[in-house]
């Protein structure tokens, strides 16, 4: 059995890791820790555990196996590269960090350490991520030339139950975030891109403040390949009704996938019937990154994909934070290494 401590409910999916840690027939929770220890104590007495409210004596507790970290962003860097020095197994909420810099001290303390790092990228694992990969793979759509995601909700907007919203106010704080709409939710439109397109060349985005938050609630970036193919991820958390939207078009046909009826819809001339037709009998569903860092830990294995996606996810975050900070194009290879 693989002993877990929770490090943090600031997170609005801390509640969901704990529940997945629970469910987990190979990993139970036995400890808590929380920056805020009344948060803390209340969600170990829930569960009938440890409350730690020194995260180093936790963490120098040999019993305890792995931690899932869900601290304030800004906190990541700090709580990770203790966690990995004490020779714990890691599982977090993306982004790894807020800057390029950041991550990479982050993974020397893991790899030093040889513990097994997974994120939560849970947009990878659905069918229709993987059938837009095998559409792509088998060069249906030609050469890409554009993808565009979009992911946005209606955490921001006041209503008669939630005058604020119903995000949590603390979503909208500059420092422990590291941004707003597009660091939240737009990492998932972002890393999706960058798993169909790569990495690009440069970043450009633009930021609204619809609410007049502290941070973005309306975002677009745009991303520049030097084959000319472009990448568009908008994000935001005043839209009542926007589904998540997947659209990937090439000089050969194109793909589309909208939670909004859930079909995938593909249009190609290499195939016989030129219309769109949806695209069924896609890879099956993969398992959660969650039980992804499980099977690493039980297997001495590495979640290198992951990983790579993860850190090239910052590099992507950081660029778009630069970029709509200046109002100018940032190039990838300009990030401190």
């Amino acid at each position: 059995m693989i002993k877990v401590a929770m490090l943090s409910f600031w997170h609005v999916h801390a509640r969901d890791y704990a529940k997945q840690v629970n469910e987990h027939k190979d990993t139970e929770i036995v400890a808590v820790w929380d920056e805020i220890p009344e948060r803390g104590q209340a969600e170990a007495s829930q569960r009938g555990v440890a409350f730690y409210s020194d995260l180093a004596e936790l963490l120098a507790n040999k019993d305890i196996d792995g931690v899932v970290v869900d601290t304030p962003t800004n906190m990541h860097r700090d709580v990770m590269i203790a966690a990995a020095k004490a020779g714990k197994h890691i599982f977090t909420e993306k982004v790894i960090a807020p800057t390029l810099h950041e991550v990479n001290e982050i993974l020397d303390a893991v790899n030093e350490a040889g513990v097994t790092l997974t994120v939560s990228l849970p947009r990878l694992n659905p069918t229709y991520t993987l059938a837009v990969q095998e559409i792509i793979a088998k060069e249906l759509l030609g050469t890409i030339t554009l993808v565009r995601t979009r992911l946005s909700h209606n955490g921001g907007i006041s209503t008669e139950a939630n005058p604020k919203g119903w995000l949590p106010e603390h979503f909208y704080n500059a420092e422990q975030c590291g941004g707003g709409a597009l660091i939240d939710l737009g990492c998932h439109p972002m890393y999706l891109t960058r798993l169909f397109l790569g990495l690009p060349e440069s970043v450009s985005a633009s930021y609204g403040h619809v609410t007049g938050r502290e941070v973005e609630d309306n975002a677009v970036a745009t991303l520049q390949y030097a084959n000319g193919a472009l990448g568009i991820v908008e994000a935001g958390f005043v839209n009542a009704h926007s589904p998540f939207v997947i659209e990937v078009h090439g000089t050969e046909g194109s793909v589309l996938y909208s939670d909004h009826d859930g079909r995938i819809l593909l249009r190609t001339r290499k195939l016989a019937d030129a219309g769109w037709t949806a695209y069924e009998n896609g890879p099956k569903e993969k398992v959660s990154a969650f039980d992804q860092w499980v099977d690493h830990i039980q297997n001495g294995t590495k979640a290198t994909e992951n990983i790579q996606l993860a850190v090239d996810l910052t590099k992507l975050m950081e660029a778009s934070n630069r970029s709509a900070k200046s109002k100018q194009q940032v190039r990838i290879d300009s990030l401190a290494q």
